[in-house]
């Protein structure tokens, strides 16, 4: 089985300080992912991939002169069996840079597999509103949520540069609220991954094909 986790950040500068806060979050779900039973993890850092200034989502160039970065990561999406969203908050929605990345791909990609919110912030809220909209949005891309969600307010105070938990007698409480949510994940991938084996989505559900102005959505 494989997952990928999504970081929903570009921002190097400070403040705010820390800078790249969402990369300790990331690695955080990485490193828990990396415990679970026969799942391979990837992290996908949007710094790591150059996008045209003019936007042009993948499903919109000829197959040959599609960008090999963007080709590439098309494949690892196709590929992968469910997906970590790790986003902080702005103005209650999730970060623009997670949603520039996301939008370069179709929903044929991302549908029928699972999807984990993980949301952070330096402050209180851990940036809980800006997961309400990322369930509208991931139902879209066909890969629904999970139920359980992980918040992590005052992210800094939680996790080393590393991501690894800065109080260790905090240990135990935030494994079993990561688990709590990296479990439905790993039961939902391998449910739909079997599924999937089972019967064709794609050949059950027909994608909209019939007129360029439709969307390629499950």
């Amino acid at each position: 089985m494989k997952l990928i986790v999504f970081l929903g950040s570009v921002r190097e500068s400070t403040p705010p300080s820390p800078p790249r806060l969402g990369q300790r979050v990331a690695q955080a779900c990485v490193q828990h992912i990396q415990n679970l039973q026969g799942v391979e993890v990837e992290l996908i850092d949007p710094l790591d991939y150059e996008f045209d200034s003019v936007f042009k989502p993948h499903f919109s160039y000829h197959q040959k002169d599609t960008p090999k970065q963007l080709q590439t990561l098309a494949e690892k999406i196709q590929q992968a069996d469910g997906y970590v969203m790790v986003s902080p908050e702005y103005n209650h929605s999730m970060s623009p840079a997670l949603a520039h990345l996301l939008n370069h791909f179709g929903a044929s990609l991302f549908s029928y597999k699972p999807s984990a919110i993980v949301t952070y912030s330096a402050g209180q809220w851990g940036g809980t509103r800006a997961a309400v909209s990322m369930r509208s949005f991931l139902s879209e891309l066909g890969c629904l949520p999970v139920s359980a969600m992980i918040h992590v307010p005052k992210a800094h105070e939680v996790f080393d540069e590393q991501g690894l938990l800065r109080e260790q007698d905090a240990e135990r409480g935030w494994q079993s609220y990561f688990a709590r949510t990296f479990n439905q994940l790993w039961w939902w991938a391998q449910a739909t991954q079997k599924q999937r084996a089972a019967c064709d989505p794609k050949q059950l559900v027909k994608d909209f094909k019939r007129d360029p102005s439709q969307r390629n959505a499950p």
